[in-house]
């Protein structure tokens, strides 16, 4: 909760909801009616008949759109509705800040029906992203301390169908690896505010591997050694959509 009480008040600017992620979300759910959102944030991704977010930032709850579903402001490990009480759960972008997986993995089994949808990231790939690999493998590490491998997370799930989410170059949701091919946007304060990553790596760490990405921009190193991505519409990054029936 500090952490988005601390990066939240600029989150809705940066962290705009892409409409491709969005399509492959609202697909995963199926036919639920009924979907309670868990570690919700400002909204993203939320099917019209989303019933309940479930938030424990009072930052993030202020920035939701008006007409959007009531939030309620508590954890993912604790989440104070009855069993059953939708068709649906859906957990975007969260899993990796929850202080107990486990007990939030069974929050979402209790008070699901149907079906749950996770979106995270695979470590064992987001961590070669270049920006992490080159430029901020300090920063990676750290990441390693709250990451959760894919195959545990489906594990815990029941055993979760898993699939991959590619990128879009123009992604207008602007999480770790969502500038793939606009290597600029990473100097820019703003767009670094809404990346937890960022915001729970301290400056000592980040402003060298920053100043080094600045140097190659300017001479043009990054853009030999990279040339390859301007070829793609979209990249592998690790992130992944699990889907468990329950």
């Amino acid at each position: 909760m500090a952490t988005y009480n601390s990066i939240g008040a600029t989150y809705a600017d940066t962290r705009r909801p892409d409409p491709r992620i969005a399509a492959r979300i609202h697909q995963a759910l199926g036919g639920a009616t009924t979907v309670i959102n868990v570690g919700a944030g400002t909204g993203s991704y939320e099917p019209s008949h989303t019933v309940l977010a479930v938030e424990p930032s009072s930052v993030m709850i202020a920035q939701r759109p008006a007409g959007s579903a009531p939030a309620l402001e508590a954890s993912a490990e604790s989440i104070p509705v009855a069993e059953d009480s939708a068709d649906a759960a859906m957990a975007i972008l969260t899993v990796h800040h929850w202080n107990d997986l486990e007990a939030g993995i069974g929050e979402l089994l209790r008070i699901a029906r149907q079906r749950i949808v996770v979106l995270t990231f695979d470590p064992d790939i987001n961590h070669k992203f270049w920006l992490l690999e080159e430029y901020l493998p300090e920063a990676a590490a750290f990441d390693n301390t709250r990451a959760v491998p894919v195959d545990r997370l489906a594990m815990l799930l029941g055993g979760a169908r898993i699939e991959t989410v590619p990128i879009p170059h123009d992604c207008t949701d602007g999480f770790l690896a969502a500038f793939w091919r606009r290597p600029e946007a990473y100097l820019d304060p703003e767009v670094r505010a809404g990346i937890s990553l960022f915001a729970q790596t301290s400056d000592a760490v980040i402003q060298p591997g920053l100043a080094r990405l600045s140097d190659d921009l300017s001479s043009g190193r990054w853009h030999q050694r990279h040339a390859d991505l301007f070829g793609r519409d979209a990249l592998d990054a690790g992130y992944r959509l699990l889907v468990a029936d329950l």
